[in-house]
């Protein structure tokens, strides 16, 4: 591996226009050209702690994380401020989606008189609108302030989740569950984007893993925490399944209400940060070496450049690959459980274990993937457990041995989620091009949750749910193993052409500003000088 390959390894992840404008009130961003640094917040320190700061994100071999004092005071400021609120966010948003699948357990069906095909049905209408809302949904976070767009957001979706509860028949259901899906979209992709524009590239993907395994977690708390509020049973005249949706709708407005304060903008608004602080931010990017084009405006060159994009498409096979199995798991795991003979009550909190795994191991993938950036082997290596897991759902008879198959199905789709969106960044060039392919592959990802939701079928309680077991192994090992050794052989390829200069000629009597513009599609080889762009191959 040569150290320019290895140097952009995880390369396409650009600063926003809000970061950018910082540089101009700091001292001239705007005048910078390619490869140059804004003003040093450091300026005052000797040039050996200087020179350490530069060396962490240009000599190859250098550690991937912060190993001097003042980047380690900035990196532990903006995670103690981003990381957990944003996580409490994500686990509210999973919790909220998938409860369903809960309240099924408390009687939802049996009080609306619903059918299993019905349930079915508002558990697929969720995913239309999710799925049709989320590719817009990033260019109106890039419009408005991030501390505007997601409490708003969260608000609406509370009152739809709240509003659930007072349901009296199936087409309030549907009702509610598509404005759910319209509501919850913008907030996966949207702070996926978001956390992009504070971190490199080597701290993104451990940041997201974090993020993500809020989704694990909910699974974890949302089975004791349902335990506990179908006990409400005739409240108010309420059954316990409304209950499930209506305390954790009034959750979601308060946090919600709180999100007002507790969500931040961009660096260039951030009140938490220093004048000096917001320079270094921006000065770590810049030396990272992430870029697009100039104070970018949305064209829709920018939306056919995704199109167009065939990383765009095969991200989105690999990501339907895990998206799927992960909400067919966490709709379905109370009622694959239950049918391995446990009582309700007993069924939400045997599903509380391989969540809490799934989130341990989510972290730790994305730990070693930012350390040895090897997206790609790591998503194929993680897929193997999820299809053992589910080859044991599909053949054992023993419950034991079912149970233990849950694990390890978990354990092979949690990680691969933020895996995979990373890998999908970080070979994204381009503010608005890296936010229109993340919200068509999370979309389309989500839209498998239609699939999801229509396999696990009542009749086939008898037979073990052995079709459902079947489908998610089949997107397992078609989606996102195959899809995955795919990309990862495409990509080598790729560079190992740029890498010879095979393609030098597109940049040929370009200047800086117009390489820089070709976002992730410069190509540059060892007989060019201006710029470079190697994907993540590996």
């Amino acid at each position: 591996m040569s150290s320019l390959e290895k140097r952009d390894s995880d390369s396409g992840r650009s600063p926003s226009d809000d970061e950018k404008k910082v540089g101009i009130v700091a001292g001239g961003l705007e005048s910078l050209g390619h490869g140059e640094l804004p003003p040093d917040p450091d300026a005052g320190l000797s040039e050996e702690e200087r020179a350490r700061i530069v060396r962490i994100a240009r000599e190859p071999d250098a550690p991937s994380f912060a190993d001097n004092a003042q980047d380690r005071r900035l990196l532990w400021q903006l995670d103690l401020r981003l990381i957990p609120w944003l996580c409490l966010l994500y686990l509210i948003s999973f919790l909220d989606r998938t409860n369903i699948g809960n309240a099924r357990l408390a009687g939802l069906e049996d009080s609306l008189n619903i059918t299993p095909g019905q349930f079915n049905a508002a558990l697929s209408l969720f995913f239309v609108s999710y799925s049709l809302a989320e590719p817009l949904t990033n260019v109106l976070l890039k419009r408005l302030r991030p501390s505007i767009f997601i409490p708003a957001i969260m608000l609406l979706w509370g009152i739809c989740m709240t509003l659930m509860g007072l349901c009296h028949n199936f087409g309030g259901l549907m009702a509610a569950r598509f404005f759910l899906g319209l509501t919850e979209a913008g907030l996966f992709p949207g702070i996926s984007y978001y956390l992009s524009c504070w971190y490199r590239r080597d701290e993104f993907g451990i940041r997201v893993a974090i993020f993500f395994s809020a989704a694990a977690v909910s699974g974890s708390f949302g089975g004791l925490l349902a335990a506990a509020i179908q006990n409400m049973d005739g409240i108010g005249g309420l059954r316990g399944w409304a209950w499930i949706f209506i305390l954790e709708g009034i959750a979601t407005v308060l946090v919600g209400i709180a999100s007002f304060w507790m969500v931040f903008d961009f660096p260039d608004l951030a009140t938490f940060l220093s004048d000096e602080d917001r320079q270094r931010v921006i000065r770590r990017l810049k030396a990272d070496q992430q870029s697009s084009a100039e104070h970018e405006e949305f064209r829709m060159e920018y939306f056919w450049a995704s199109v167009k994009d065939w990383k765009t498409w095969l991200g989105a096979v690999i990501y339907m690959g895990c998206d799927g199995p992960l909400y067919a798991f966490s709709l379905f795991l109370p009622t694959i459980i239950n049918g391995l003979g446990y009582t309700s009550t007993r069924a939400q909190l045997l599903s509380v274990p391989p969540y809490a795994a799934a989130a341990l191991l989510t972290v730790a993938i994305g730990y070693f993937a930012d350390r040895t950036h090897q997206r790609g082997l790591c998503n194929i290596g993680v897929s193997v457990f999820g299809i053992i897991g589910f080859a044991m759902l599909l053949s054992a008879e023993s419950p034991g041995v079912q149970y233990a198959g849950t694990f390890l199905g978990a354990l092979g789709i949690y990680p691969c989620i933020a895996n995979t969106i990373t890998w999908v960044s970080n070979n994204t060039e381009g503010v608005y091009k890296r936010g229109v392919t993340l919200g068509f592959v999370i979309g389309w990802g989500n839209l498998n949750g239609v699939v999801s939701s229509n396999i696990y079928r009542a009749k086939d309680r008898s037979t073990g749910y052995k079709v459902g077991h079947g489908v998610v192994f089949a997107y397992l090992t078609l989606f996102l193993t195959c899809g995955s050794a795919l990309q990862y052989v495409l990509l080598k390829r790729e560079n190992a052409k740029r890498r010879a200069g095979e393609k030098d000629h597109l940049v040929a009597g370009k200047s800086e500003k117009e390489i820089e513009a070709m976002g992730d599609s410069r190509y540059v080889g060892r007989g060019c000088t201006k710029g470079h762009a190697t994907l993540t191959s590996w």
